[in-house]
């Protein structure tokens, strides 16, 4: 019995979330602001800046992971320079396109610099098979520099 009932609880959001989605912006077009699935809605809505916020900070990780292999793992610059400096490109070119369409995440990424950092220092240690304490404790440089193109460490 406890099953059905929430069996029959269930919306449209829970069961097929594209259709959903679908219905949700139809309502919105033809104002049918009654019938919309509010709670969803701004659950959704909010969950946007969470995702782009995560990206962001995926980002930075990544892109302080391959800025500290450029300039500390020394056995593998000269095969990997060119890979790792072209990484460090593609991470700087998407973090900045990000801050273009939202420049409001900026002094969320300077709050989350030091974790970034922290988190791609690990990473850097883990895949360069090098102790964390070869690579600094404070980030190698500020935010600043690390999203400018013509910077490298």
């Amino acid at each position: 019995m406890v099953a059905q009932l929430k069996t029959e609880s269930k919306t449209l959001y829970d069961t097929d979330y594209n259709l959903w989605i679908l219905e949700t912006v139809k309502k919105l077009e033809n104002n049918d602001f009654n019938s919309v699935d509010w709670e969803n809605l701004i659950e959704e809505v909010l969950d946007l800046s969470k995702r782009d916020k995560r990206k962001l900070q995926s980002l930075l990780i990544k892109l302080f992971e391959h800025l500290l292999k450029l300039k500390y793992w020394y056995s593998e610059y000269y095969y990997n320079k060119g890979h790792w400096e072209g990484e460090i490109l593609n991470f700087r070119q998407q973090i900045n396109i990000e801050l273009e369409d939202s420049p409001s995440l900026k002094p969320y990424l300077l709050e989350k610099l030091k974790d970034c950092y922290d988190k791609g220092r690990a990473i850097a240690a883990k895949r360069c098979q090098l102790p964390l304490h070869t690579f600094p404790e404070k980030p190698i440089a500020s935010l600043e520099q690390i999203l400018d193109e013509n910077w490298l460490p």
